[in-house]
């Protein structure tokens, strides 16, 4: 089983403070992780953190001896939640695990999984930054997590294997401009992207020329003659023949060669496959103009802790040949922190009004014209080099959280925001936590999907 684990920066800088106080002693701590259980991919996503306090423990250079009163509470929730448990513990200088926690793991695991079904696991974090980790399976057979990784600001990915082979001739330039590193990160990472129109056509032809090891595609339309102007590597007889965006991006990346593995699925982001699709990558791009699709996402990305970079335009017409506004922006988002809805992007009642307008477009229509409800856009001009500035700001906002290049840190760029006919560019930092969605953070299934009554159909069948 190809396991990861991952855990938000909040989260990470919590088991720092706690594992390493200074003293040169070993301490301990407790997680609580949902799941993303997928075929060949499965990850395990942290939700609650669990400090044993260092007076119950006795403490040691080498070693930790705690208290497992805790454990039956634990269990208890993890079982009936389908959550796993991860015990983590500190080294300084030594980055593997010892005789002495293989033993203890050993002795540990048989008892929790007698408790709670698994996968459940172990991990070290090395000097307060990398951590790596394991399963441990009833019988005691030890299985290394392929990656940990951090999602904050900064984005982290410790992997398991370190790759060395020989950078080819199409990457060097990307390995040249932000390091071999980043190159090695890219070439692991799983990216989701929810549109695959204007803006998303141009982040997934950017992606998989970055060399991107595989994308995961969704979007339900097929290619019509008012998306030519905008669709990259879209042509006349693709609108023609009503060719599926997704279909048509994933035969680009192929013939281009690169190597990225495309996975397509010709569906709105309501489907539990695509759902569950997206829940197994590292990173989302959503490319939306739908307010509650946008809203989905940004629950989703909560409940499975990923980074997702949101990219919106807009172009509005003054309906006598000019333009009165031409501006677009690019969000990041991190699992417990501020959402699209904290930043004001949208409100609740519009995710309700556009949810009708997809579900029962006839009601909607009337509850509108009766004045029950503020519309929403159902359509918007768009134009390619509008979509293709804020798709390329959006790509090099993901490289500069693989590889941090900017004089200033990452956390003052959460929103950059940019008006062509006003001349203006901005950006500023992360909000509060959005208290709508951080009490989802790390949740990851559950029934109904995403906590979402209106998907509990797609989550029964599936």
């Amino acid at each position: 089983m190809r396991v990861s684990l991952t855990l938000n920066d909040s989260q990470h800088a919590r088991l720092r403070d706690h594992l390493f106080p200074g003293d040169g002693l070993e301490a301990v701590a407790l997680l609580l992780c949902g799941r993303a259980l997928d075929q060949g991919r499965n990850r395990l996503i942290v939700s609650e953190v669990h400090l044993i306090a260092y007076e119950r423990c006795d403490r040691a250079p080498d070693r930790v001896t705690w208290p497992t009163d805790m454990l039956p509470e634990l269990l208890t929730r993890a079982s009936k939640r389908g959550m796993s448990l991860i015990k983590i513990h500190g080294h300084i200088g030594y980055d593997r695990f010892s005789e002495i926690d293989d033993a203890s793991d050993r002795e540990l695991f048989a008892s929790v999984h007698a408790w709670a079904d698994g996968p459940h696991g172990s991990a070290v974090m090395l000097d307060g930054d990398r951590m790596f980790g394991r399963l441990v399976s009833e019988d005691g057979v030890f299985s290394p997590f392929a990656c940990v990784n951090v999602v904050g600001d900064d984005l982290r990915f410790w992997p398991h294997q370190e790759s060395h082979g020989q950078i080819p001739d199409h990457a060097r330039r990307i390995a040249q401009s932000f390091g071999a590193g980043t190159y090695e990160i890219l070439r692991r990472l799983r990216i989701g992207v929810v549109g695959c129109s204007g803006t998303g056509s141009v982040v997934v032809d950017q992606l998989s020329r970055n060399c991107v090891a595989e994308l995961v595609l969704v979007d339900p339309d097929h290619v019509e003659d008012k998306n030519l102007n905008r669709i990259v590597n879209s042509r006349k007889v693709d609108a023609q023949q009503r060719r599926l965006k997704v279909e048509l991006m994933a035969e680009s990346i192929e013939e281009l060669g690169l190597g990225t593995v495309v996975s397509v699925f010709a569906s709105s982001l309501s489907s539990a496959d695509a759902i569950r699709a997206i829940a197994s990558c590292d990173v989302v791009f959503g490319c939306m103009d739908s307010v509650d699709g946008r809203h989905m996402l940004n629950r989703l990305a909560t409940f499975y802790g990923l980074a997702y970079f949101d990219l919106g335009v807009k172009l509005e017409a003054d309906g006598e040949g000019g333009v009165d506004q031409v501006c677009g922006t690019v969000h990041y988002l991190k699992p417990g922190g501020s959402s699209l809805y904290s930043r004001h992007v949208y409100s609740m009642e519009q995710v309700r009004a556009a949810g009708l307008m997809r579900t029962d477009p006839a009601t909607y229509r009337e509850l509108r014209r009766e004045g029950y409800i503020k519309g929403v856009a159902e359509d918007r001009p768009a134009v390619i080099q509008l979509n293709s500035l804020i798709a390329s700001l959006a790509v090099n906002e993901l490289l500069a959280r693989l590889h941090p290049f900017r004089l200033d840190p990452n956390e003052e760029y959460a929103v950059h925001a940019i008006s062509l006919s006003h001349g203006i560019y901005d950006h500023h930092g992360d909000g509060e936590p959005c208290e709508l969605l951080s009490r989802h953070v790390g949740r990851g299934d559950v029934r109904p999907l995403l906590d979402m009554p209106e998907l509990s159909l797609e989550a029964a069948a599936a």
